[in-house]
């Protein structure tokens, strides 16, 4: 797991954007299940999850089990998701895949980075782009500037520091010519907020209860900047384990724990009025095929799921899908779900809440937006 999060000059951003990573192909039709299409269950038949254990959606969609702490904020219309999604790369390799979709296409630095880059308030603190974990994520590349620390609280110049040292050198940056001058006043500035966040114990709000692992470990420090007003911008967090070849519910049970209870304390914590400006997406760099393998596993495959929680949300209780019947329709390649929803077209309309008049054309060069109608 390694997070993400970006700070700006602000201390009172228009909102957060959070990006999560599910990295190995998460299978969405195991996360999402199409009960009410037949051709489920027969390509299925010993991984198809019976639509007695499903936690209800639409009539025809169903929640995993698993995912069940998701499900109020779906009854709440705070959770929308989008089945057939993904970007249009075919190489079914983790390794493209994922350098593709974060890179927005083919074009250079990453897309969070332009995004960062082009919004007309981009933040140029040395906190805009901070990765909490070994290194910064390729969708960052390009962000205004960037750091990779393990935590908040290891961020600083230690217990050593002269009396006076840091008032003198404030007084030096003041004179410093050119950009060395300001870059070193707003460094020595984020320097103090942080100091000012990790100097109490942080209690999450609302009877939130975050797990002990490292996914929710990553989101209660988010939520942590949040409403410290330290002028987040946007947080990015990765969650590895589902590759599910063999075994699928041995494999992707455990993940979609630490997701949905992860992503329900988060928010739980936030709080309406935190929750309303902070915008989440889950991602993940494909999905599965459609038929189970001699393994009780699925192999790589094309669509699968996206999820969006909070702010950039209309309050439809709706998943969004241009669904083929998995008994005539045809599927793509080897017998997968096709990507019907562009992930691009996904974000744009939660960029676009997030940073009003955003070029997005800078953000997703050589495509072309068809914006889903998810903003409100």
């Amino acid at each position: 797991m390694s997070l993400t999060t970006f700070i700006n000059d602000q201390q009172d951003p228009a909102g957060t954007l959070v990006v999560v990573f599910l990295r190995g192909g998460a299978d969405g039709l195991n996360m999402v299940v199409p009960h009410g299409d037949d051709g489920y269950y027969r390509a299925r038949p010993g991984i198809g999850i019976r639509r007695e254990n499903l936690l209800e959606l639409d009539g025809f969609f169903g929640l995993n089990p698993h995912l069940s702490a998701l499900h109020p904020w779906w009854q709440e219309g705070q959770l929308s998701i989008v089945h057939c999604a993904g970007s249009e790369d075919e190489t079914r390799s983790h390794f493209e895949a994922q350098d593709f979709m974060e890179h927005g296409g083919l074009a250079a630095g990453g897309w969070l980075g332009r995004f960062l880059r082009v919004r007309p308030d981009a933040g140029h603190s040395p906190l805009t782009a901070v990765a909490i974990g070994p290194q910064l994520p390729e969708c960052l590349r390009g962000a205004p500037s960037c750091a990779a620390i393990q935590s908040l609280d290891d961020f600083g110049l230690g217990d050593r520091v002269p009396d006076g040292f840091l008032p003198q050198l404030a007084a030096l940056y003041k004179t410093a010519p050119g950009v060395l001058g300001p870059a070193g006043q707003s460094a020595l500035a984020a320097l103090e907020r942080i100091s000012a966040l990790t100097k109490t114990n942080y209690s999450p709000a609302h009877q939130a209860a975050y797990r002990k692992d490292d996914f929710s470990s990553g989101l209660q420090q988010v939520a942590r900047l949040i409403k410290g007003r330290v002028g987040l911008q946007a947080a990015t967090l990765d969650l590895g384990g589902w590759d599910s070849h063999i075994t699928q519910s041995v494999i992707m049970d455990p993940p979609m724990e630490r997701l949905s209870q992860g992503l329900n304390a988060f928010a739980t914590d936030l709080g309406p009025e935190e929750l309303a400006r902070t915008n989440i997406v889950v991602l993940t760099e494909f999905g599965r095929r459609v038929a189970e393998n001699s393994a009780l596993g699925t192999d790589h495959g094309r669509g699968s799921v996206l999820f969006l929680l909070g702010g950039a949300l209309a309050g439809s209780k709706k998943v969004h899908a241009s669904w083929p019947d998995l008994t005539h329709s045809p599927l793509v390649g080897p017998g997968d779900l096709p990507v019907n929803h562009n992930y691009r077209d996904i974000l744009a309309p939660v960029l676009t809440r997030q940073s009003k008049g955003v070029d997005l054309s800078k953000v997703f060069p050589g495509h072309l937006l068809q914006p889903l109608g998810l903003a409100s």
